[in-house]
């Protein structure tokens, strides 16, 4: 490339980094811009619940997260630990995570919903498509990955070639990570977003319409 074609490209650069959630310097997912976090005290309820069984998954995603590590560094042998955080990483997604996930669901996400459309927070192209979808979206999409992830572990534990196995392991170590990045950031937003709009609602009216 020539220097002009170097030194456009640079001022684009430059220009785009200045301005404000530019496609350069986009917003940090974890301090978004509408980040509103209520204290624990002043939740409903029924949002207490939900962010006390968000504890409890953060603590099993973290020992998932040391186990998935520690297994690849040991070249993809198990030990018992492993196979504990395993086991109960899956015992979690299996029974768990859908009951939550539909109590947010049917209790939390309909209301939520209607309120962001009435604020116009919504799709540009598309207004009944909200933040609320995207929630509801990664429920189902974490529910595939941990079916994958469960699948490709099974399947590899079958195959007598080092070399097929070792990348159907990486496989479930690459997913389980994509899992627990997408889990503690959908956490963080229902925490610091959505429950916002919802303890509102709860508030107001005092019971789920």
């Amino acid at each position: 490339m020539n220097n002009l074609g170097s030194e456009k490209i640079q001022k684009i650069v430059d220009k785009n980094s200045e301005e404000e959630f530019s496609p350069m310097n986009p917003p940090d997912a974890y301090n978004p811009p509408n980040s509103q976090p209520i204290l624990y005290d002043k939740l409903h309820p029924l949002l207490q619940e939900l962010v006390d069984e968000h504890k409890l998954f953060d603590k099993i995603l973290d020992k998932f997260e040391v186990a998935l590590h520690n297994w690849k560094s040991e070249n993809w042998i198990f030990n018992e630990n492993i196979n504990i955080s395993f086991r109960n990483f899956f015992e979690f997604m299996d029974h768990t995570i859908p009951l939550h996930n539909q109590k947010e669901e049917r209790e939390v996400f309909p209301f939520v919903k209607r309120l962001m459309i009435e604020k116009k927070e919504y799709n540009f192209v598309n207004s009944s498509y909200t933040g609320i979808d995207i929630l509801e979206d990664e429920h189902l999409k974490v529910a595939q990955a941990a079916a994958v992830v469960f699948n490709f572990l099974g399947l590899g534990s079958q195959l007598p070639d080092e070399k097929s196995r070792n990348i159907t392991f990486q496989v479930v170590f690459d997913q389980g990570r994509a899992i627990i990045e997408t889990m503690k950031l959908h956490i963080y937003r229902e925490e610091n977003i959505i429950f916002s709009d919802a303890n509102f609602y709860l508030q107001q009216k005092g019971n789920i319409k």
